[in-house]
């Protein structure tokens, strides 16, 4: 097998996946190896790594598979080697400052979560100083 190619288990450790959720994405079309191997085994190449990276990122924000799905097949066609139209382009580009902005309001939300379960477990370790019975 060539270094272009990587078995399954090499990408679920890259992109800390399960080798069983790479196998749920691939069953729902999100990701599809780029080849198979002499004995059936998936080999996926870069490509397939960054791809599986996004679907990755977009999890923890809370889009859906269908969302994930929609921005993944916007981008592929950005990327195709006969790009779209303008006006598909337009359209396109469109869709991925959607994703982007929802993404930005996640990522807010998540800083405010963060910020106040910061805030409690500041409130926490203080009163057990003060208490004197803090464990380091």
């Amino acid at each position: 097998m060539s270094g272009a190619h990587m078995q399954i288990g090499e990408v679920a450790t890259r992109t800390e996946l399960s080798l069983r959720t790479i196998r749920h994405y691939e069953e729902t079309g999100l990701v599809t190896p780029s080849a198979r191997s002499r004995g059936g085994f998936r080999l996926y190449t870069e490509a397939d790594v960054a791809r599986l990276m996004v679907i990755r990122r977009m999890k923890p924000l809370g889009f859906t598979l269908d969302e994930m799905r929609d921005l993944l097949e916007a981008v592929d066609r950005l990327d195709a080697d006969e790009g779209p139209t303008t006006q598909e382009r337009d359209a396109l580009l469109e869709r991925v400052r959607s994703y982007e902005r929802s993404a930005a309001e996640q990522v807010a939300k998540l800083r405010v979560q963060l910020a106040r379960a910061e805030e409690f477990a500041l409130t926490l370790r203080t009163r057990l100083d003060r208490t004197g019975t803090t464990e380091d």
